[in-house]
């Protein structure tokens, strides 16, 4: 038996555990009002020893590969913030976590921890659809003076937005699996049906119009 990827595997087990739905047929509606054949809340994730333990170990060896020179490990809160917490101690590296807004109080700090002016900073998300909330995060370390090398996340929508908004703001991301990944598994272990694919294509590369 050929040994799944990364990708793969993460996407087995978000479908496994339900992090990860698919109802084409019986859409949901996302909070924004987006019509969507899929919902994901990686927050599940953290209830799982053995997942979460999947996703650091991939989150590490992907920082390690793509970005060697990282000295600071940041979650964007909230869902990112214990994710952040694993890899920063797999690569024994200071931690922060980034706020979506400044305390209204005290210092007023967007970002806890470590003082990040002149350090080199990946940021980790749980999840990338348009970009809007980690670009957030990355304007706030870059604020405080941090050279942001990137984001990094578990699972990306793979949107044409998204990559836009990355590459308006010159900044990379990649993520341990993808909606394309993710898709091919759930067909491969019985989650959808062929006729599904086609709709599940088509919503990627149009949500708004998809929804329709």
């Amino acid at each position: 038996m050929t040994e799944q990827s990364i990708e793969a595997q993460v996407a087995t087990q978000l479908l496994a555990i339900k992090a990860v739905k698919l109802q084409p047929k019986e859409p949901f509606t996302w909070a924004s009002g987006l019509k969507s054949p899929i919902y994901t809340d990686n927050r599940e994730t953290i209830g799982y020893p053995a997942v979460r333990k999947l996703i650091a170990q991939g989150l590490a060896d992907l920082i390690k590969r793509e970005y060697p020179d990282v000295e600071i490990i940041g979650g964007v809160a909230t869902a990112g913030i214990p994710h952040a917490a694993w890899v920063a101690d797999l690569l024994d590296l200071p931690m922060v976590y980034v706020r979506s807004k400044p305390k209204d109080h005290g210092a007023g700090r967007q970002i806890e921890g470590r003082l990040v002016d002149g350090k080199k900073i990946v940021l980790i998300d749980d999840l990338i659809s348009t970009g809007g909330s980690v670009l957030g995060g990355v304007e706030a370390a870059r604020k405080e003076g941090a050279n942001v090398l990137g984001v990094v996340s578990i699972f990306t929508y793979e949107l044409p937005a998204g990559d836009t908004n990355f590459a308006n703001a010159g900044l990379p991301y990649k993520s341990l699996t993808n909606y394309s990944t993710l898709v091919d598994v759930a067909s491969q272990e019985g989650y959808i049906k062929e006729d599904e694919m086609a709709t599940l294509h088509a919503w990627k590369q149009d949500p708004a119009a998809w929804g329709k």
